[in-house]
C-alpha cells in the first residue's frame, strides 16, 4: 500500500520511480490535502449514489445534491458544475423508450418538451431539477444526461475568452439586423460574391472547359441555421432552398455554406435543415434530407461531443444509412489541431496502472507517460484553456460499458475544478466530460481514474484546446487521431482544410509560427499547405455500428480498425456575401467545396456507383504535407478539373415538362365530363446540353381517357429553350365532376437523365359558388416555447368529397396586439418565431408562414387563400394584429387532390425561446364542385 503522500503526490504533480523524496513544502501539502478531501468527497457522493440516481449524468446528480444539501459540495470551493438552470429547470436529453405515457409524465412533471426522436429514443427536454429523480426512476427512462452539447467546425478568433460572455443579439436586433441586411441586397446588385475556392479548386475552369454545372443532383447542408437566407436571394446569391419543414434553426452558418455550394455548382438544387436541435434530431434530420427531400450529396459541419470513436453512434448511424441508399455525405474532419503542428490536445493508447490510487473509496490513476517514470495528469495549455470540452472514451461498446473510468480537472493547488464521474454498470456509455472554465487558467491538469474494471484502450481529448508542458514540470503527451465522430464514418468523406486566399489572421496561440496562405488567384498544387488546426487521424474503431467487435477479445492499441481519416482535403478562407462570414475558415467551409465537387461529378456521370466517385476524388486528389496518404491531408487536396476529366463527365441535357395549359375544346371557362380539351405541353431543356432527338408520351390513369396524338416529337431543344406542341384529350362522359384529369408526361430525349416523368392534374367541373365552412371547436392549446414538437388541432370535414377550392383563416371576433389576447385567432407574441403547416387527410402537408412578421403580435380573422396577391411572408412587425387575406408559402390546392372529407389538422411550432401563446380558432372553407 502506498503511503498518503505518495497517493496524493499522484495528484498534484508528478511521480518518479523509486528514488530520494524531495523536500516538501507548504503549499505541495496543502494541495495534496486539498486533492484527497475533494475527490473524496466526490467520490462519497458517487459510492453513495441510488440506483436511480446512477442513471443521471453525474454532473446532474451533483447539481441536485448542491440544492438539496449545501454539505453535499461545501468541501469543494472551485468545483463548476456546467449545468445551467433557468427558472428552476435545466435542458436534459432523456434516452428511452418514447411513448405518449412517457411524454405525458414529462408535462404533468412541469417539462417543456423541445424534440423527440422515435426511431432513437430520445427526448431533449428543460426538465425541473427537483424533478429528476422522479423521471429517472420510471422503468422506460435508461438514463437522464446533461442536454449534449455541439459545435460547428468554423474557426474563430481562438485568443482568450472574453471579459465576460458577449452580450446575445436579441430577436428584434437580429431581425432589424437581417431586414436591413435585405434592403441593402435589394437595391445593390454589384455583383455576385464568389469563393476563392471556386479558383483554387480549378472549379471555374472545369464548368466553363467541360460544361458540367450541377444539373440534375441536389445538394443538402446540415448546420445551425439559415437566418439569412431571404438576404442572400435578394442579393443574388442563393437560388430557392428546400428547407424541411420547421427545421430552419438559427445562425448563418448554413446559409455561407449553401453559398459555398451554389458557387462550385450553380444549377444544382439545394436543400437544408438544422443540426443544432438536439443530437437525435441531427440524426433524423440526415434520414430525412435523403429519404424525404432526395439529397443526393449532404454536408455537414457539426460535431457534437457525445459522439463516440470507437463506434459509429446515431449521428454516424444515420449517415451509414443515407451512404447504403445511394447518397455521398460530407463532413468536417474539425479544428481540433494535429501532432504535426503541435495544435491538438489528443492522447489515445492503451490505460496504464499507475499503481497509485486517488480519492478515498477506490481508483488508480492512468499513467500519461511512456518512459520509465509516471506521470498521472496531462496538464492543459492555458493560452487554450477557455471553455474546453474535454472528452474521455474508452474501448467498451456503447450502452454496454461495464468498466468504469471517471475523469477528473484539477488546478495546480489541487483543487477540483471539473469532474465527471458516472456509473458504468453494463447499459451505459463509456463516456465521460469535463469543461474548463469559461475565462480559462493557468496550471489547469487532467486525471483519468479507473474506478473498477479491466484495462481498457482510453482516448482523451480537449477540443480546441492545447496539452502542453507546464510551469511546474509536468510533460504534455499528444498522439494523433482527434478527429471522431460521424465524419470517421467508414463511407463518409472526412474533410481537412487548406486555406484558398488570406492566411488566417489571428496566431493559434501567442507565439506559433505564421499561419499559411492559399494558392488564388491560382489553383491548388504539391506546395499547398494545410491549414495548422485543421484535425489530424487515422481513427481507430473497435465495434461496428450496432456493437459487434471487429477483432473479439482485443479492444487494445492492437485491436480494431484503423480508418484512414480525413479522406481528401479542400478550401477554406473563403468569401461569402453572409453577414459575419465575409471571411470563412474552418474545415466548415472546406467539406462544402468537396461536396459541391462532388456534386458535379454526379451531375457530368448520371448513375455513376458512388464508388467510382470516391475513387475519383481520392485517386487525382494532388498529395501535399508527406508523401502518400497520410494523417493531416488524407489523399491530398483536390482539384475539380483533374476528378471530372477521370471520370468522364460530359455536359448533360435535362428536358422535362413546363407549365401545362388544359382548354376545353368548346371554348367554355370549365372542362366538363365528355369534353374534349387541348393540352398545349411545353417542353423544356434546363441542363448543361441540347437535347437531341425529344419526344413526349402523354398518358393517363385516369379510366376512360383518350389522348390524341399518344406521343409526339419535339426535336431538338437547345439548352435554356423552351419548345411546345399540343394534344387532344377527351373525357368520357360518366366521368365523375371534381375528379381531377391526371394526365403523365414522359420526356424521352439522348441523355443520361431520361426519360424525365412529371404528373400534372385539370380541375373537372364547374366550381360551385356555395362555400362550406369548417372549424377547430375545441379548447385553447398553448403553442410549447422553443420546441420542434409543436401542437396540434384537428379540423373535421364531411359532405364534401371533391373540393374546387380551399382557403384556411386564423379566426377571431376582435383584433388586438394585446399578450395573451382570448379574443384572436392565433395569439403569440413574436409571431416570427412560429411556423403554420396545414395537413389533409392523405397525409398532404403545406406551409402556411414560417419566420414571418417580426416582433408583432396576434394573427387574426387572417386568410391564407393561394389567389392572395400579397403572401404572409412579406408583413412586417408594424402591421400587426395580422389580419387581411395572404397567400401562403406552398399553395394549398394540392392539398384537395385526393378528396377533402376526413381529419384535417393545423399544427404550429414555435422555434426560438421567450414568446408564447396559444392557437385558438382556426377554419377550412372549401367549395365543392356544381351536380350535373
Amino acid at each position: 500500500m502506498l503511503t498518503t503522500a505518495a497517493c496524493l503526490l499522484a495528484v498534484v504533480g508528478m511521480a518518479s520511480p523509486a528514488a530520494a523524496a524531495p523536500p516538501r513544502d507548504t503549499a505541495a501539502e496543502k494541495a495534496e490535502a486539498n486533492a484527497a478531501r475533494q475527490i473524496g468527497a466526490l467520490q462519497t457522493l458517487k459510492k453513495n449514489a441510488t440506483k436511480t440516481e446512477a442513471k443521471l449524468d453525474s454532473a446532474l446528480l451533483v447539481a441536485l445534491k448542491a440544492r438539496t444539501n449545501r454539505a453535499t459540495t461545501s468541501a469543494l470551493p472551485r468545483l463548476q458544475n456546467g449545468i445551467t438552470v433557468a427558472g428552476d429547470k435545466t435542458s436534459v436529453d432523456i434516452r428511452a423508450t418514447v411513448s405518449p405515457a412517457l411524454l405525458k409524465a414529462l408535462t404533468g412533471l412541469g417539462a417543456d418538451v423541445k424534440a423527440v426522436s422515435n426511431r432513437y429514443g430520445s427526448i431533449r427536454a428543460d426538465v425541473p431539477l427537483a424533478a429528476l429523480g422522479t423521471l429517472a426512476a420510471r422503468a422506460d427512462v435508461k438514463r437522464v444526461e446533461e442536454a449534449g452539447g455541439a459545435m460547428t467546425a468554423r474557426q474563430l478568433d481562438p485568443g482568450a475568452a472574453p471579459a465576460a460572455p458577449a452580450k446575445a443579439e436579441s430577436k428584434d436586433e437580429k431581425a432589424a439586423r437581417i431586414a436591413a441586411n435585405t434592403r441593402a441586397a435589394l437595391a445593390d446588385r454589384a455583383g455576385p460574391v464568389n469563393s476563392a475556392g471556386d479558383r483554387a479548386h480549378n472549379a471555374d475552369t472545369a464548368r466553363e472547359e467541360i460544361g458540367v454545372t450541377g444539373v440534375g443532383v441536389k445538394l443538402c447542408a446540415l448546420s445551425d441555421g439559415v437566418d439569412s437566407l431571404a438576404t442572400s436571394q435578394a442579393a443574388g446569391e442563393l437560388p430557392a432552398v428546400d428547407v424541411l419543414a420547421a427545421q430552419a434553426g438559427s445562425g448563418d452558418e448554413g446559409t455561407a455554406m449553401l453559398e459555398i455550394l451554389h458557387d462550385i455548382a450553380p444549377n444544382a438544387e439545394l436543400g437544408f435543415a438544422t443540426a443544432f436541435t438536439s443530437d437525435a434530431s441531427f440524426a433524423d434530420n440526415i434520414r430525412a434530407l435523403r429519404f424525404q427531400g432526395e439529397c443526393d450529396v449532404i454536408v455537414d459541419d457539426v460535431i457534437y461531443f457525445k459522439e463516440a470513436p470507437f463506434q459509429d453512434w446515431i449521428i454516424a448511424q444515420a449517415v451509414n444509412d443515407v451512404i447504403a441508399d445511394g447518397a455521398l455525405y460530407f463532413s468536417s474532419a474539425g479544428n481540433e489541431g494535429n501532432t504535426v503542428d503541435g495544435t491538438a490536445a489528443h492522447w489515445e493508447g492503451d490505460y496504464v496502472n499507475s499503481g497509485q490510487l486517488i480519492g478515498k473509496y477506490a481508483g488508480y490513476a492512468h499513467d500519461f507517460d511512456p518512459s520509465a517514470n509516471t506521470q498521472v495528469l496531462q496538464p492543459i495549455s492555458a493560452a487554450s484553456s477557455a471553455g474546453v470540452p474535454v472528452l474521455l472514451n474508452w474501448s467498451d461498446p456503447l450502452g454496454a460499458s461495464s468498466n468504469d473510468y471517471d475523469l477528473y480537472l484539477l488546478d495546480a493547488a489541487g483543487n477540483v475544478v471539473d469532474a465527471s464521474q458516472n456509473y458504468q454498470l453494463g447499459a451505459e456509455d463509456p463516456y465521460e466530460r469535463v469543461d474548463t472554465p469559461f475565462f480559462g487558467g493557468s496550471g489547469l491538469r487532467l486525471a483519468i481514474v479507473k474506478f473498477t474494471g479491466a484495462d481498457r484502450y482510453l482516448s482523451l481529448s480537449a477540443l480546441r484546446g492545447r496539452f502542453a508542458d507546464s510551469a511546474d514540470g509536468l510533460k504534455a503527451f499528444n498522439t494523433p487521431g482527434v478527429t471522431f465522430g460521424h465524419s470517421a464514418a467508414r463511407g463518409a468523406f472526412s474533410v481537412a482544410a487548406a486555406p484558398a486566399d488570406a492566411a488566417f489572421p489571428r496566431s493559434l496561440e501567442p507565439g506559433d509560427p505564421p499561419n499559411p496562405r492559399g494558392p488564388f488567384p491560382g489553383a491548388y498544387d504539391e506546395n499547398t499547405a494545410l491549414e495548422r488546426f485543421s484535425s489530424d487521424g487515422p481513427r481507430r474503431v473497435f465495434y461496428e455500428a450496432d456493437g459487434t467487435p471487429i477483432t473479439p477479445g482485443n479492444v487494445s492499441s492492437t485491436g480494431g480498425e484503423l480508418r484512414q481519416k480525413p479522406d481528401i482535403t479542400a478550401a477554406d478562407g473563403v468569401a461569402t456575401s453572409v453577414d459575419g462570414f465575409e471571411l470563412f475558415y474552418g474545415t466548415s467551409a472546406a467539406a462544402p467545396h468537396a461536396a459541391a465537387i462532388a456534386g458535379l461529378v454526379l451531375s457530368g456521370n448520371p448513375g455513376i456507383d458512388p464508388a467510382e466517385v470516391r475513387e475519383a476524388l481520392t485517386s487525382t486528389a494532388i498529395d501535399i504535407v508527406a508523401p502518400g496518404v497520410d494523417g493531416r491531408s488524407g489523399h491530398g487536396v483536390i482539384l475539380a478539373d483533374r476528378v471530372l476529366a477521370y471520370t468522364g463527365a460530359s455536359p448533360q441535357p435535362y428536358a422535362h415538362a413546363g407549365k401545362v395549359s388544359v382548354n376545353p375544346a368548346d371554348g367554355g371557362a370549365y372542362l366538363h365530363p365528355g369534353d374534349t380539351a387541348t393540352v398545349d405541353l411545353p417542353v423544356v431543356n434546363t441542363g448543361d446540353a441540347t437535347a437531341l432527338s425529344t419526344s413526349v408520351v402523354l398518358t393517363s390513369p385516369t379510366p376512360g381517357v383518350t389522348i390524341t396524338p399518344r406521343s409526339r416529337s419535339y426535336g431538338a431543344i437547345e439548352k435554356g429553350q423552351e419548345v411546345s406542341r399540343s394534344f387532344s384529350v377527351t373525357l368520357p362522359a360518366s366521368h365523375q365532376p371534381g375528379v381531377p384529369l391526371v394526365l403523365t408526361t414522359r420526356v424521352t430525349y439522348a441523355g443520361a437523365l431520361s426519360p424525365t416523368t412529371t404528373s400534372i392534374s385539370a380541375e373537372v367541373g364547374e366550381p360551385s359558388n356555395v362555400t362550406v365552412d369548417f372549424g377547430y371547436a375545441g379548447a385553447p392549446v398553448a403553442i410549447p416555447d422553443a420546441s420542434t414538437v409543436g401542437v396540434s388541432v384537428p379540423i373535421e370535414v364531411s359532405g364534401v368529397g371533391r373540393a374546387s377550392r380551399l382557403s384556411l383563416s386564423i379566426d377571431g371576433e376582435t383584433c388586438s396586439t394585446a399578450t395573451g389576447a382570448t379574443t384572436v385567432g392565433l395569439d403569440h407574441t413574436y409571431v416570427s418565431d412560429l411556423v403554420g403547416l396545414l395537413t389533409s387527410p392523405s397525409g398532404r402537408t403545406a406551409q402556411v408562414f414560417a419566420g414571418a412578421g417580426g416582433s408583432g403580435n396576434n394573427i387574426c380573422q387572417a386568410v391564407f387563400d393561394d389567389g392572395a396577391e400579397t403572401r404572409f411572408s412579406s408583413l412586417s412587425s408594424a402591421m400587426a394584429p395580422y389580419t387581411g387575406t395572404w397567400g401562403p408559402d406552398d399553395a394549398l390546392g394540392g392539398l384537395r387532390a385526393d378528396g377533402v372529407d376526413g381529419t384535417w389538422t393545423f399544427s404550429a411550432f414555435d422555434l426560438y425561446a421567450a414568446d408564447t401563446g396559444s392557437i385558438r380558432a382556426v377554419s377550412l372553407h372549401l367549395n365543392g364542385y356544381v351536380t350535373p
